[in-house]
């Protein structure tokens, strides 16, 4: 025992080294740095990003393996479930309301860091060791800046196998499963928790095996189905919340605001704590700036990569604007926050639906965080597959699932802040190389986006024309 509390206490000591000041300045100073750059041209034209989601656009001639939509809902279905449900509790337990102002900035700038990472990604596709056309993050180093710079792609590789853990997803969805409806019910004895997180991990890792035998194209196939249903169905949960406290909700938004300046919800009133805890929070959330989800992005069908940073800039809004903001408001409206001392993660979050909806809260919720967990673990094999090859030349991709099911029962039966510590440490690590080569690279997007907008509008111009000649 006194051994894993030492290794727990090193792992917390390295998430919060990696997750200092020069990293968080990286992260917003650099995506205010991109928003400036960009003269505010992503945020203009968020409306094209629905014409690109409903297939206006799509040509199955155009390189790539998944059309806009599924590279959009791969992208989400790897940030979209528990870090906006145990992410935001965790934020809210461990830095007070105020962290969750410090996520919304990450997703203000956010939209303009999406909008680069995922047009680079496209304009910079290379090879893998099967001559499939790849994205990401490392190819875009590798491509873009050149070869002297390998090692800052090897840097993003290394860490984004290890980020690509599915050891979080599986360990807060059994919690959720074993403390709220499991133990409840009686099912199962508190002596049996154990066996029953190990049953519920296998059953997951044979689940996860049926869907990455298709590859990118039956995970994108599956998170298109799955991520707009389950979105919108924890919309309508929230909203009854919502809407039983609506006479609260003013306070809640001043609660946040706050405290966001001031840090009085954390012992000892550390603002540095809520602003660290909330950037690295809301970076967790929707990756703006991470990098795995331009390999999502990367494997989009188009020859235009202007349309899929449009389309990548939609992330930020929902998975946090929209979904944190919604989980947080849930859980302060209803005091949960306060009233649960020593609950945290997606416990936490349960509590508080279980104040509208009695029992049946925590499996309404169960309902959604499931499958979402479930697509996170497929889209971070996708992930963690993409750099291992990248790493090794394809050499030992047939290890890898084997493994990467194994960690899924691992993850259902390890400590919390274990995984937590190591899966936000690579993530600290995976922004390193992201955002600089996304800096560099910045006027080459700048230059082809202007292009682009100017032809779209050009294009638009013409059939104002043709239809008023008509």
């Amino acid at each position: 025992m006194p051994l894993l509390a030492t290794i727990d206490s090193a792992l917390a000591d390295f998430a919060s080294f990696v997750w200092g000041t020069p990293l968080l300045v990286l992260l917003v100073g650099g995506g205010l740095a991109l928003l400036v750059v960009s003269r505010g041209r992503p945020y203009r034209h968020l409306g094209h990003s629905v014409a690109l989601l409903r297939g206006r656009y799509d040509s199955s001639d155009d390189p790539g393996q998944v059309p806009h939509s599924q590279a959009l809902s791969t992208a989400l279905s790897g940030t979209l479930g528990l870090g906006n449900i145990a992410g935001v509790a965790l934020a809210i337990s461990t830095g007070g309301p105020g962290a969750i102002f410090w996520m919304w900035v990450t997703a203000v700038v956010g939209v303009a860091t999406k909008f680069y990472t995922a047009s680079l990604a496209v304009m910079y596709r290379g090879r893998d060791a099967a001559g499939e056309l790849q994205g990401g993050p490392m190819y875009v180093i590798r491509e873009g800046l050149g070869r002297r710079w390998m090692p800052l792609a090897l840097l993003f590789a290394l860490a984004g196998l290890c980020g690509a853990l599915p050891v979080f997803q599986a360990n807060q969805a059994v919690q959720l499963l074993r403390d709220s409806f499991a133990l409840p019910l009686g099912w199962i004895g508190a002596e049996d928790a154990l066996v029953f997180n190990f049953s519920i991990g296998v059953a997951l890792a044979a689940l996860t095996a049926v869907v990455i035998v298709g590859r990118i194209q039956r995970i994108g196939a599956l998170a298109v189905r799955l991520v707009p249903a389950m979105v919108l169905f924890y919309l309508a949960m929230t909203f009854i919340v919502i809407g039983a406290f609506w006479q609260q909700v003013p306070a809640a938004f001043a609660l946040i605001f706050s405290d966001a300046f001031s840090g009085q919800a954390v012992a000892g009133g550390a603002l540095g704590t809520v602003i660290k805890i909330g950037i690295s929070r809301g970076a967790f959330s929707n990756e703006a700036g991470i990098g795995t989800e331009s390999m999502a992005h990367g494997a989009a069908k188009t020859n235009e990569p202007i349309r899929e940073g449009v389309v990548a800039m939609v992330g930020p809004i929902v998975d946090t604007l929209v979904i944190c903001t919604c989980t947080a408001l849930v859980i302060l409206l209803t005091g949960a926050w306060e009233l649960s001392e020593g609950i945290e993660g997606v416990t936490l979050t349960a509590g508080a639906f279980s104040q509208v909806f009695g029992h049946w809260g925590p499996l309404l919720l169960l309902m959604m965080v499931v499958p979402l967990a479930f697509t996170t673990i497929v889209a971070n094999w996708y992930y963690g597959v993409k750099c291992l090859n990248f790493l090794f030349n394809g050499v030992y991709q047939r290890y890898y699932t084997p493994v990467y099911l194994l960690l899924v029962v691992i993850g259902a039966v390890a400590s919390l802040s274990a995984v937590n510590n190591i899966i936000i440490g690579m993530y600290a690590i995976m922004a390193v190389p992201t955002m600089t080569s996304t800096l560099l690279l910045a006027g080459r997007v700048n230059r082809a986006a202007k292009q682009y907008f100017e032809e779209l509008a050009q294009a638009g111009k013409m059939q104002e024309k043709a239809g008023t000649a008509l």
